[in-house]
This record gives structure tokens, sequence and C-alpha cells, in this order.
């Protein structure tokens, strides 16, 4: 099987470096694309074949000048993976307005800019994987911005699953649960244990874990306009 060109946004760190790694030790191409990259550091883990591009996907022209860059070194691309993110939030009557446009425009709109920019470089048998979030589908105090970004991100999938079809580009969302990453690992232990005690199989993901689905529904043929939920069983408790 020929290798495949990745694009992978908020590759720099959790879901999106695992699936980076994944990826790669899968012999396929990587472009990394985050608004802060540490390029000694990223080198040495990634190795030859990833491609470093400072990117915020909030700016159309920032995107527009990556995937310009990408399609000067490859020409086209396979697979585009929306996973850079950004959170924020309090209860709405203390929640500022420039939390919330700061988060729908990474967490919509930046997927929505990489979307149209990867479409010029992306062929007949293309795929986009959307990270959504529980949040997006369960309502939890406090996550108005972020649950509105991820629930619209859900809505982009569908409409873009059926609009991309003719296309043969298929259009997925891979939802995450409660996921190991630096986040996380600032919450108390109390607070911990009340997550994990409303997540059926009881305990937190790995970021390699929801890369391994990532890269499973970026290679499935046959699926598009999916909703994969990946935790732990968490949208099923509710």
């Amino acid at each position: 099987m020929p290798s495949k060109r990745w694009v992978i946004t908020g590759a720099s760190r959790g879901i999106g470096l695992a699936t980076a790694k994944k990826a790669l030790s899968q012999g396929d191409h990587v472009a990394v694309l985050a608004r802060r990259i540490n390029l000694p550091v990223l080198r040495a883990e990634l190795g030859p074949n990833a491609l470093m591009l400072a990117t915020d996907v909030a700016d159309p022209n920032s995107v527009q000048t990556s995937l310009g860059r990408i399609r000067e070194t490859w020409g086209s691309i396979d697979v585009l993976v929306n996973n850079a993110g950004l959170h924020r939030g309090r209860k709405l009557a203390r929640l500022d307005t420039a939390d919330w446009d700061a988060v729908l425009a990474t967490n919509l709109s930046g997927p929505m800019h990489c979307i149209k920019a990867a479409l010029n470089l992306m062929g007949d048998g293309g795929a986009i994987v959307n990270i959504g979030a529980v949040v997006g589908f369960r309502g939890f105090p406090g996550d108005s911005p972020y649950g509105a970004s991820k629930a619209g991100l859900a809505g982009l999938t569908q409409v873009l699953a059926v609009e991309l079809a003719p296309r043969n580009i298929r259009v997925n969302l891979v939802v995450p649960g409660l996921v190991l990453s630096e986040m996380t690992s600032a919450v108390d232990e109390k607070a911990m244990s009340k997550l994990l005690e409303r997540i059926p199989l009881g305990r937190i993901g790995r970021a390699e874990e929801i890369a391994a689905v990532i890269c499973w529904v970026a290679n499935s043929t046959y699926m598009t306009g999916a909703v994969i939920p990946t935790d732990g069983g968490l949208m099923a408790q509710f």
C-alpha cells in the first residue's frame, strides 16, 4: 500500500501528536500543524517524514500559507485531521464574550478554514477526520463555548459528508472522552474521582488509544458521516 500524506492540526502534543506518531509508524508522511512548535524536540520525536509548520487555524491566512507549503512539498494530501482545540469556559452569566469568540474561532471556524484549503490538495479517496467532544452531545455546566463549538463541528461533519461524497471524500467525527493530557493532569484528586465515577470503564483514556481509532477511521473506505465515540462508555452512561 502506498504511503499516505497526513495533515494534523494541534499535533504538537496530546491526541494530535499521538496520531502523528501512529501514522508515521505506518510509513506515512505527516504535516504537523500547531500554533507553537518546538522544532528540535519534534524533529527528534517524529523523524524525517514529518513536516512541521507553525499555524493558527483560527487565521485563514495562516492556514492558507501552511497548506501552500504542503502543496509545494508534496503536491497533494490524503488525510486531514482537525484536532486543534481551545477550551475556555465559565457559566454564562460570567462568560467573557472574547472567550466565546476565541473558542468558536479555533474549534469551529478553524476546521472550516482547514477543510476549504485542504480540498484543493485532496483527491478521490481522501479522508477528513474531525475531533469532537462528549460535551458537544451532552450538557456540562460552564462549558457553553466548548460545547457549542463541538456541536457545530458535529453538524459540519454531517453536512460535508453528504456534500463531498460525490468526490469520494469521507468526513467523520471521532469523539474522545476524558483523556490523559496536560489539562487533565491539573485536575485535583477529588474532582478526578468524581469524573471517573461517570465513566463505565472506570478510567481515563490514553492519547494513543484515540490515535488508533483516528487512523482506523481515516482508512475506513465505506464510512462517512459517522460519529465514533471513544470515551470509555461515557456517552452511553447519560
